[in-house]
């Protein structure tokens, strides 16, 4: 009997959607507290080094440390213990922060709330990844990331609001913990009704016959490999929003007040690349990927100019990647990968994309200091190499 037939289940749309509103509340609270991680650290004394060091460690932690969440998921197959772990952990560390006045406690809760999401996110993508086995695997992960973003743009918007009216980060961070609590709640109530998720996606026979807790499933294919370096290439090729706001601002295009509201433009486009991407790369696989290298080389041609027309479209279209980097580029490994060796898979691909994103921002943050002409032609040449290692992803999909 699968999960379907049995009354108390929900459909594999309904799982996804209401996995979604378990993410949009959660990227309600950590949105939210990201948005003023800065001043906050600052108001407690931290230096502008310290700041950095603090938020790139959070950054690194919530990458790097997947690749050890991720197999521990596939061997313990506690995927749901693992994914309330890692929420609850986000949910508790945002509201005590607001209420902290020693720096270094604050500090260390920034990078606890970075541990949650590696804690979490290889499992969870995992659940996620057996219920798009039915839907379609753009078209589930794509619903998923828009409601995602729904919490990442509500979330600072109602935090800078809490804050203007307040005047103190307790409460800002404080009214965090509603939806923090609400998204929990909903969580525990999905984990009843679904408690296997596995269900929705048949095991290939070789696959049933692995006992719980023992090494399972057979080496990664050669194929995700191949992806992994196309992720790679073309994350090393694209610039961080921090450097756009940078140019932003420097140049005088926007004031620093306006930038948080360009941000939440960015998001909402993510939020409809990552459903537009999502419905085509289930009607033509990888092809659909040959959006993201196309839409990073634009970038920069469009954002580090001296027009603000210009540079706010390329803020757009970089919110329009990240949503494809979001949700297809997830989609993909669910595809790529057997289910008993996924999330390894996801977390491997994690410290990837974290690496590359890394590399990413340091390059094009020291060819912005250069010449912002270098900055647009490097980032090109490496967005072909991608669209390289793509039409190689392709011709070994076909022959599969």
């Amino acid at each position: 009997m699968t999960t379907r037939d049995r009354g108390a289940a929900l459909s594999p749309w309904r799982f996804i959607v209401v996995f979604g509103v378990v993410s949009l509340l959660m990227d309600f609270v950590y949105e939210g507290a990201r948005s003023i991680t800065g001043p906050l650290l600052a108001s407690l004394g931290a230096s502008a080094t310290v700041v950095g060091l603090v938020t790139g460690a959070g950054e690194a932690a919530a990458l790097g440390l997947r690749l050890v969440s991720g197999p521990l998921a596939d061997r313990t197959r506690r995927f749901w213990t693992l994914t309330i772990a890692g929420y609850a952990l986000t949910a508790v560390s945002v509201p005590v922060l607001g209420l902290t006045g020693v720096l270094w406690v604050a500090c260390a809760l920034v990078i606890a709330e970075r541990v949650g999401k590696a804690v979490r996110s290889p499992a969870k993508d995992t659940l996620l990844s057996h219920a798009t086995a039915t839907t379609g695997r753009g078209r589930g992960f794509a619903v998923h990331e828009a409601m995602d973003q729904i919490g990442a743009l509500v979330g600072p918007l109602t935090v800078a609001g809490v804050l203007a009216v307040t005047a103190g980060y307790g409460p800002a961070l404080g009214v965090l913990a509603v939806p923090g609590a609400a998204a929990l709640a909903l969580l525990f109530w999905l984990r009843a009704r679904v408690p296997d998720p596995a269900e929705y996606e048949p095991a290939p026979r070789d696959e049933e016959a692995v006992p719980r807790g023992e090494e399972a499933g057979p080496a990664l294919p050669r194929a995700f490999f191949v992806y992994a370096a196309f992720t790679a290439v073309t994350m090393t090729g694209f610039a961080t929003f921090g450097v756009l706001s940078f140019h932003l601002v420097h140049r005088h295009l926007m004031p620093a007040e306006l930038v948080p509201v360009l941000y939440a433009g960015a998001m909402a486009a993510d939020a409809v690349s990552a459903l537009a991407t999502g419905w085509l790369y289930d009607r033509v696989g990888p092809r659909a990927l040959a959006a993201l290298p196309v839409l990073s080389a634009i970038v920069p041609a469009l954002a580090f100019t001296d027009s603000v027309a210009p540079a706010v479209v390329g803020a757009l279209v970089w919110g329009a990647a990240v949503g494809i980097q979001e949700s297809t580029l997830r989609a993909v490994v669910a595809d790529l990968v057997p289910s008993r060796r996924r999330a390894t898979a996801y977390g491997i691909f994690a410290g990837v994309l974290g690496v590359a994103a890394l590399a990413g921002g340091a390059l094009t943050g020291a060819l912005y200091d250069r010449s912002v002409t270098a900055l647009v032609a490097v980032v090109a040449a490496i967005q072909v190499a991608a669209l390289v290692l793509l039409a190689v992803l392709r011709g070994r999909a076909a022959r599969r």
